[in-house]
């Protein structure tokens, strides 16, 4: 059984979602959950923490493509930090860092939200 985990947390105003273990088809309705409540919420700037995340499936990948575009059409965006070089393989191989500002680290992202930058 795959275990994942995910916190959501506040920093300045931006929503920071960590993400902890496998993320693959059994786990991904979880991540499905987290971003609808977000979207639910109108909470449209978001960085997701990949620092624990271990593993992640084309499930996992499909879930960010979900809910892109309905972020960005609320002048938000989904900003990604702290990989593995293994889960930035994945992602990278997909195309993934052309269409999703990936930083090296959280203040990284959350520096990017606060200045406008992209």
């Amino acid at each position: 059984m795959s275990t994942f985990k995910i916190d959501v947390r506040e920093s300045s105003n931006i929503q920071v979602l960590d993400l902890k273990g496998y993320l693959d088809a059994h786990t991904a309705p979880d991540l499905e959950k987290a971003f609808q409540g977000l979207l639910d919420g109108q909470k449209y700037r978001i960085v997701v923490n990949c620092k624990d995340l271990t593993y992640i499936s084309s499930a996992g990948l499909g879930v960010f493509m979900a809910y892109i575009e309905d972020v960005r059409k609320n002048d938000g965006d989904i900003k990604l930090s702290n990989m593995s070089s293994k889960v930035y393989n994945v992602f990278d191989l997909l195309g993934f860092p052309l269409l999703y500002d990936i930083t090296k680290d959280e203040s990284e992202a959350l520096k990017k939200f606060q200045t406008g930058a992209k």
